[in-house]
């Protein structure tokens, strides 16, 4: 997950308030099971010594509907000088996080966000196509673009002699312009850093934009192709929900797997990588940390001794002795613009990893 947008809240002296809740409203029970939530949430806070403001904050902001479709959760940072951060997304809270610390606790949230993907959608066919740009937390595209639409002589004739095959040649001209015109869009935004796309619709117009993708500014991206889905789709369209659902599984899967892989590879060599939370936080001193990877609940189990790495920091917060290690590391991620990938331990071999941005 990149860590920029949740950097700024280590600018607000702490301690932290931090809650991470369900806070869906769309059954028949789901207003009463909010309340009971966000009173059971600030409850926590209250029993942890929390500052009185901070729990105020939480439960006036926590009081506010959400109008999106279950499941909904809701991340809330807060100090006694009110709210630091608010986000919401769709996922399920399996266990109400509600923490009063030196340092936010981030890690149950983390653990979420990294498995929503930015993805650019195509339906397309021989008049052009759709093209919309998703985050996979958020029900509604954050773009939608309607791409070609040249429409004259874009259907074939089954007759016969030089004057239909002339007609036939300019029709797939038209399918071919009309292709381009998807390619430009698509390239466009994986310009802008989009690179999963997912291309779907008529099979000879797929052919061309996926052609036109390898060959252009797009070739670095990702381009799968859905099995299902047309340009008509309405959202209704389970197949292509599916299809979707299942690309983006097999996307994070392949991302979590190739780290993995990068990291065995580093510790093999012997260089490139840090194990442990005494080395991978020596390597923060360092500004060496590239990607941090962690098993969010093992490693809230360790300490970590920021005396012991003179110059490790953590923004405005104010620690003194010992702290959780994962609100430890994960705050000097968020400090050093380094990504957090949680993995189990069972794959990392250990609570705790980094790759390096250089070897020592």
């Amino acid at each position: 997950m990149r860590t920029t947008d949740l950097a700024p809240l280590l600018s607000t002296p702490g301690p932290y308030a931090t809650v991470f809740v369900d806070v869906s409203q769309d059954t028949e029970t789901g207003r009463q099971e909010h309340d009971l939530h966000a009173r059971e949430a600030c409850e926590q806070l209250a029993r942890q010594g929390a500052d009185e403001r901070a729990v105020a904050a939480v439960a006036e902001r926590l009081a506010e509907p959400v109008d999106r479709p279950a499941p909904v959760a809701r991340l809330l940072v807060a100090t006694g000088d009110g709210i630091a951060y608010d986000e919401t997304a769709t996922a399920q809270v399996g266990r109400t996080v509600a923490t009063w610390d030196a340092l936010p606790d981030l890690g149950s949230w983390i653990a979420h966000r990294d498995a929503a993907v930015s993805f650019v959608l195509a339906l397309v066919d021989h008049e052009g196509g759709e093209v919309t740009l998703h985050d996979s937390d958020v029900p509604e595209p954050e773009l939608e673009i309607a791409a070609g639409g040249e429409e004259r002589f874009v259907h074939k004739v089954p007759t016969g002699g030089w004057a239909a095959l002339h007609y036939q040649r300019t029709t797939e001209n038209v399918w071919r312009r009309n292709a381009d015109a998807v390619v430009e869009e698509v390239q466009r935004l994986a310009q802008q850093g989009h690179r999963l796309v997912l291309l779907a619709g008529d099979p000879a117009s797929v052919g061309m934009v996926r052609r036109g993708l390898e060959e252009g500014a797009a070739s670095q991206a990702n381009v799968v192709e859905l099995p299902t889905g047309n340009r008509n789709a309405d959202g209704g369209d389970e197949a292509l929900q599916e299809a979707i659902r299942s690309a983006l599984l097999d996307h994070v899967v392949e991302r979590r797997t190739a780290v993995v892989h990068r990291l065995r590879e580093a510790l093999g060599r012997g260089e490139g990588a840090a194990t442990g939370v005494r080395d991978v936080a020596d390597a923060f001193v360092q500004g060496q940390v590239e990607t941090l990877l962690i098993d969010p609940q093992a490693l809230a189990e360790l300490r970590l001794d920021p005396s012991a790495h003179p110059g490790l920091a953590f923004g405005a917060g104010q620690v003194d002795g010992e702290i959780r290690a994962d609100e430890g590391l994960i705050a000097a991620a968020l400090l050093t613009d380094a990504d957090v990938v949680p993995l189990p331990q069972a794959a990392l071999g250990t609570p705790v990893a980094a790759l390096l941005r250089w070897a020592t």
